[in-house]
């Protein structure tokens, strides 16, 4: 039977030897946390190595990313899908070892973890999608979720402003199954933190409404479990359990020093931490018993089982609940879904309105959230502004409405944004969350981690431009939907009327790979007549919405507030004689995406003669006018004036765009 010792030991040695081969690589973490990991993993942590996405896992989320050693070493050592190879091609093109845990990668890892103190923020919105979707499903003597929240993190998480944020957020909601483990080992890469970093963590989080779990000796089995149990005891609170280690435990010369957190060892000094450990093995070598000590497949196996049989009989009982458990955890839509939006849709197309789409996006809300139970929606503290709640917004609370459909975020704009990335990679919801578009600036890293691990997080943003008026230049957006428009795999929606941002919701609760951006104004917006074949290919990203007898002399491509302006400038040069088309371009992310065939039918490459219409920053739009073309958008910060002043001070009136038309015609 070997020692905790031991068995946290193959932890240390996989990490320093994978780091020493890639020569690149921060193996000061996974040996100084790789006591408490292997108290976790082999006493409490329930998971299946055989099944990496079994619903009542729970979840463990490595928020000091960058010790990225620690997680692979734990899943290989576990038996899951991650072999001795894969650990030997740490940090190389293509291995399912990359240098941050990536999501989609390595099967076992929960989120992608690169930038500091977004792990524990995701972990905050797995918790609450746990409580959540407990409320919500579980009954009286059938408890089909119930598992916990574990979270690795460091001081360089704690010293990010987006811990404060989620943080906060997880006291007062009472997630009492989020378990967070500080490594508390005063080093971070420029050296001991005294001169940097002098929080009282402990204080801090007591503040919150957490329970602290102080002064744990993070290299003693003993301690470490009876502070998960005392941590899983309390059920109201978070718990935090500050853990003192050693960064680089057991190197007889880098130990306790930032010599060790993001460089090799050395050969040399490996070969001494082998003998200073007691470890006579070879690089990459574990023994036998060892690995049998460590492997999980039996017990994962055997605890899933034991669920299953736990849900069959639930099943059993209420098999409406049942059913609708597996359809929401696999992510797929009700079957009345593509129907009921559609004719939601054909209705408003059929009765037109004029108002702004900040308002159409909530008659959308409201119109889908009572098709879609799985909507968990929110805004950062801008609710009545954002308009993102409808008439069956349930906000949740710590100890009441546990099992609603609303979150109240506060001022967190970056917070919200990875806790609906956590929301939304726990399964079971389709997280939705608003401030106004300039405020996307504070959380653009959490849109683009969405982006990047292919999350269905719809992000909402109202206020979209100049348009916001009074409020000047700090709180209009000028430069920001050409910035989301750029992130990969990120779908960008700014619609210009009611018909056009309900379409872009069904399109964004649709997309099952990858986040939505929906772009929404303040003012008042005429709805815009469309043909069947119109409406259709609305959802294409971008269509003729007005076009002309024969070849265009000139096409206009506009979107949201501007394509009403596009029209009567098209308007004025037709009376003049001209050949008109107009372009709708809610979308240019999905109008890429189309086929060659679509894009020339709607763009024809002989017909160079183009303009632009957009309250945004002007540089975006050569891609599609070249630089030939003409682009009425912004070139400067806004002003503080009515909306409809600062339109005409900036250019956009019929005259101006009627003149940069004729510039080229």
């Amino acid at each position: 039977m070997s020692t905790h010792r031991e068995l946290a030991n193959a932890i240390r040695f996989l990490s320093m030897d994978a780091v020493q081969k890639a020569k690149s690589g921060h193996p000061g973490a996974p040996m100084g946390m790789a006591d408490i990991a292997e108290v976790l993993w082999r006493g409490f942590l329930k998971h299946n190595p055989t099944n990496p996405k079994w619903a009542d896992r729970d979840r463990f989320v490595l928020s000091n990313g960058h010790g990225s050693m620690l997680i692979y070493s734990l899943l290989h050592l576990s038996g899951y899908d991650l072999s001795i190879e894969d650990l030997k091609q740490f940090r190389q093109l293509h291995s399912k070892t990359p240098g941050h845990p990536e999501y989609g990668y390595a099967p076992g890892v929960e989120t992608t973890t690169g930038p500091l103190g977004q792990g524990i923020t995701n972990a905050v919105g797995m918790a609450i999608a746990e409580k959540t979707l407990a409320a919500q499903f579980n009954r009286d003597g059938h408890k089909i979720v119930d598992h916990h929240t574990y979270v690795f993190l460091g001081d360089g998480c704690l010293m990010e402003g987006i811990s404060h944020e989620a943080c906060s957020l997880a006291g007062t909601l009472g997630l009492g199954k989020l378990i967070a483990f500080y490594d508390d080992n005063n080093i971070s890469i420029d050296g001991h933190v005294e001169g940097w970093f002098s929080d009282n963590t402990q204080q801090r989080f007591e503040a919150y409404g957490w329970q602290v779990i102080p002064a744990v000796d993070g290299h003693d089995p003993e301690q470490i479990a009876q502070a998960i149990k005392q941590a899983q005891a309390e059920t109201d609170k978070p718990t935090l359990i500050i853990c003192k280690t050693i960064i680089g435990f057991g190197s007889p010369n880098k130990s306790n020093s930032h010599d060790c957190h993001g460089a090799p060892l050395g050969d040399e000094e490996i070969a001494l931490t082998r003998k200073a450990l007691n470890w006579p093995y070879a690089p990459f070598e574990i023994p036998a018993d060892i690995y049998a000590e460590w492997d999980a497949k039996q017990k994962g196996q055997s605890a899933e089982q034991a669920w299953n049989e736990k849900f069959a009989a639930y099943a059993k009982a209420y098999p409406e609940l049942a059913a609708e458990f597996k359809r929401r955890m696999n992510g797929e839509l009700p079957a009345d879904w593509a129907q009921k939006s559609q004719a939601f849709i054909e209705k408003l197309q059929a009765n037109p309105a004029t108002i702004a789409s900040r308002k159409a996006s909530q008659n959308a809300i409201e119109a889908y959230a009572h098709i879609l139970p799985e909507f968990l929606g929110g805004s950062a503290d801008l609710a009545s502004s954002n308009l993102t709640l409808w008439s069956g917004s349930k906000p949740i609370r710590a100890d009441k409405n546990v099992d609603g459909n609303y979150i109240n975020y506060g001022v967190r704009e970056f917070g919200m944004s990875a806790i609906m990335n956590g929301i939304a990679l726990h399964g079971g919801f389709i997280p939705y969350g608003a401030t106004f578009l300039m405020f996307y600036e504070y959380a653009h890293n959490a849109v683009r981690m969405a982006a990047l691990m292919k999350q269905r997080s719809l992000f909402v943003y109202t206020h979209d431009s100049i348009g916001l008026g009074e409020d000047g230049p700090t709180h209009q957006p000028v430069e920001q939907t050409a910035s989301l428009r750029l992130i990969p795999n990120l779908e960008t929606w700014r619609p210009c009327d009611q018909v056009e941002s309900a379409i872009a919701w069904k399109a964004a609760v649709e997309r099952k790979e990858g986040p939505s951006a929906l772009i929404f104004t303040r003012q008042n917006l005429t709805q815009m007549e469309r043909s069947a074949e119109q409406l259709a290919n609305v959802a294409r990203g971008g269509y003729i919405l007005q076009d002309c007898a024969g070849t265009p002399d000139l096409i206009f491509i506009a979107t949201g507030s501007e394509v009403e302006l596009a029209l009567k400038a098209a308007q004025q040069l037709s009376a003049e004689g001209k050949q008109i088309r107009v372009v709708s371009m809610p979308s240019t992310n999905v109008f890429d995406k189309q086929d060659a065939a679509y894009r020339e039918s709607v763009l024809p490459a002989a017909v160079t003669k183009r303009v632009a219409v957009e309250a945004g920053i002007s540089d975006f739009w050569y891609k599609y006018v070249g630089f030939g073309g003409r682009i009425v958008g912004m070139h400067s910060f806004g002003e503080s004036a009515p909306a409809d002043q600062l339109f005409k001070l900036f250019g956009f009136s019929v005259e101006n765009v009627v003149a940069k038309a004729k510039e080229i015609l």
